[in-house]
Order: C-alpha cells, then structure tokens, then sequence
C-alpha cells in the first residue's frame, strides 16, 4: 500500500476521503426520507414500506460512512499523514488540527448516534444526530473548506493538492 509522502496523501487515503466527504454530503442534503420517518413516528402514524426504504437510505449511507470512517482513521494510523506546512502560522496549525479532530469526532458521532435513535429509539440521541451535531458539522465543513482555500490562495501551499491529486 502506497504510503503518503510530503507531496501528498496514498490514493487510498485520497478515495476514501472523498467517499466519505460525498456519503456526508448525501446524508447532510438529503435528509427527507429520515425525516419523513421521524415525523410519523413521533405522531403514532405507520409510515408506507417506500417511506420506510427512505429512511433506510439515510440510515445504510450513515453506517458506510462509519465504516468507512474506521478503515480511513486505520489508514492514518499505518500510513500517517503529509508533514504540516511550514508556511502555515502556528496558530491556524492549532486550529487546523483541532478542526480535524473535530470533524473524525463527528464522522463517529453522527452514526452512533442516528443508529441509537432509528434502530433502538433514543430519542435524545435523534435530537442531539439532527440539531446539534449536524450544525458544528456544517460549521467544521466549511472552516475545513476555508483552511483548504486559505493554502491554495493565500499561503499558496499544495495542501488542497495533496488530497486531490497526491
């Protein structure tokens, strides 16, 4: 297995990013059939066999992406990570590792907790999966966008490429 070097992260680490990155953007904009699920349940209603299938399809893309989630942290274990870029203030150094943290958190959390609320019924987990949660993973998307676009314009560093083409 290809190893990252300074130039860029292996290409299984770049797929599996981007898969991920693109199963969360699914589940973030495409909420409805779950959605659909919760409000019935919550009135006593039955919901239909197809809002049903719905809901699973937020659920199964959820599940993925924890899965996913833990060979991809694996991967970062085994191959590590492209060294910081020198260019970088120490202080957006500090912020960019703890917005990583953040978001390897939230790639755990939001599945643990969806599972807790749709298979077992917890409904503080839903509300914590569908409020909470949700927002500071919007906020951690869009300051990790930033940071990106902050080292290809400003720092013009090859960060952004090494997770796109190594």
């Amino acid at each position: 297995m290809q190893k990252p070097s300074d130039k860029g992260y292996s290409l299984s680490q770049r797929l599996l990013h981007w898969t991920v990155a693109l199963l969360i953007f699914f589940n973030l904009l495409f909420p409805d059939g779950m959605n659909i699920w919760h409000r019935l349940m919550r009135r006593g209603e039955v919901p239909t066999p197809e809002q049903i299938a719905s809901a699973n399809i937020h659920a199964y893309v959820g599940i993925a992406i924890l899965l996913l989630a833990a060979v991809r942290l694996g991967l970062r274990f085994v191959n590590g990570v492209p060294a910081e870029v020198a260019e970088e203030p120490v202080i957006f150094r500090l912020a960019a590792k703890l917005a990583h943290a953040g978001l390897y958190i939230l790639i755990f959390a939001m599945p643990l907790t969806g599972i807790a609320a749709y298979y077992f019924g917890v409904n503080p987990a839903g509300s914590l999966h569908a409020e909470i949660l949700k927002i500071i993973l919007w906020a951690l998307i869009a300051a990790h966008v930033a940071g990106a676009l902050a080292h290809q314009f400003y720092w013009k560093s090859n960060v952004l490429r090494r997770m796109t083409l190594g």
